[in-house]
């Protein structure tokens, strides 16, 4: 799988994806560290990678686009630190690969992760 990590996700994190045999940038390695979420977005889209992040502005602008890509992980941990998020990204690669790849966001807490295949049909 393709991930691009937002700057709230450890760049350890990418070391860990990328070690399972992941293609993994983070936007330090890009010099975009001051993008734009729409930036950030249309490089996830153009490279095809999956955009993990603890910012809910990518799922909302995701869902109001009525876009089926890029899918967006939404971590809503307690704890943050890299080790704990590596975690939770196995659990997501193992569980909803699937998703990741039709078109999906999902939310990562503690105790749930929930998934909504995209586009979200707007009432």
């Amino acid at each position: 799988m393709k991930f691009l990590l937002d700057m709230g996700i450890s760049p350890e994190t990418g070391v860990y994806l990328t070690k399972l045999g992941h293609d993994t940038v983070h936007l330090i390695d890009e010099t975009m560290d001051r993008a734009s979420d729409f930036e950030i977005m249309d490089k996830a889209l153009n490279e095809q990678r999956i955009i993990l992040t603890h910012d809910l502005d990518f799922g909302k602008l995701l869902a109001f686009s009525g876009e089926k890509m890029p899918s967006v992980v939404i971590f809503r941990l307690n704890n943050m630190r890299p080790e704990n998020v590596n975690r939770f990204c196995e659990r997501v690669i193992d569980h909803f690969s699937d998703l990741l790849e039709q078109g999906a966001i999902l939310s990562v807490g503690d105790k749930k992760i929930r998934s909504h295949l995209l586009p979200i049909n707007k009432v």
